[in-house]
């Protein structure tokens, strides 16, 4: 089997974040889980520690992580936005996925 490259993980995970409803709202979830209890509470990103959102996206990813959560439910217009912004957090998927169960589909 070969080797998977890095290139290949990060276009894998950026299209699955970009088109799949259910990578789409799971990664949403794992990444405002890693926002600190204080930036959960303000619905925004107040430390630079280098997992969850950044600061353009804290608010508004915060707040639709918030309603998935509670509610279960993403609107088709909310599901666009968590599509285009999402991605950008490839990483801190890679980081937190299994990663041969990750290897397996891309391969």
């Amino acid at each position: 089997m070969a080797k998977v490259t890095k290139i290949q993980i990060k276009a894998f995970v950026k299209r699955k974040l970009s088109t799949d409803p259910a990578w789409a709202r799971q990664a949403l979830l794992r990444i405002y889980d890693f926002q600190t209890q204080e930036e959960q509470n303000i619905k925004d990103t107040k430390d630079h520690n280098g997992v969850g959102f950044t600061g353009t996206d804290g608010r508004i990813l915060s707040s639709l992580a918030m309603q998935l959560q509670q509610k279960n439910y993403l609107s088709d217009k909310q599901m666009a936005i968590v599509f285009k912004k999402i991605p950008k957090y490839w990483i801190q998927v890679v980081k937190i996925s299994n990663k041969e169960k990750l290897n397996s589909l891309i391969q």
